[in-house]
């Protein structure tokens, strides 16, 4: 885990966390590198139907872990810390059993003959590997 650097404080007349983040967030983005060639058609996933909807909840889960962050940074109740981490692991569960349903949905059964088995294998683990990760 990366340790967060302390940001400067107002009186250095340096730049703030916040007028950091904007400028950061303003910073142009770098075009993403093109996909291997070798492919000849983007494969389907199991939620290419609704990448939009899963990215902007991903998007509110990412503000979720932001506000934690804020709430540690100004000593907040831990009670109440607590509280929001459950709330962002319960939206980490909720967009994980979305993405198995749509695995289950179309890369199971929509799975060639004789690789169902090995996608139900595929996806059985994965299902292990949420549940025991409390």
């Amino acid at each position: 885990m990366r340790r967060r650097a302390r940001w400067p404080s107002r009186s250095t007349g340096r730049l703030s966390r916040s007028s950091a983040l904007r400028s950061v967030r303003a910073a142009p983005t770098p075009a993403r590198l093109p996909r291997s060639r070798t492919r000849a058609r983007a494969a389907t996933r199991g939620y290419t139907a609704t990448k939009d909807q899963l990215l902007a909840r991903l998007k509110r889960i990412e503000g979720q872990i932001r506000g934690i962050e804020g709430m540690v940074e100004d000593d907040r109740y831990c009670i109440d810390i607590l509280t929001q981490i459950s709330a962002a692991q319960a939206a980490l569960d909720k967009v994980a059993l979305g993405l198995l349903d749509g695995h289950a949905h179309t890369c199971v059964i929509g799975a060639e003959p004789g690789r169902q088995d090995e996608r139900t294998e595929e996806m059985m683990a994965a299902v292990g590997r949420l549940l025991r990760r409390g």
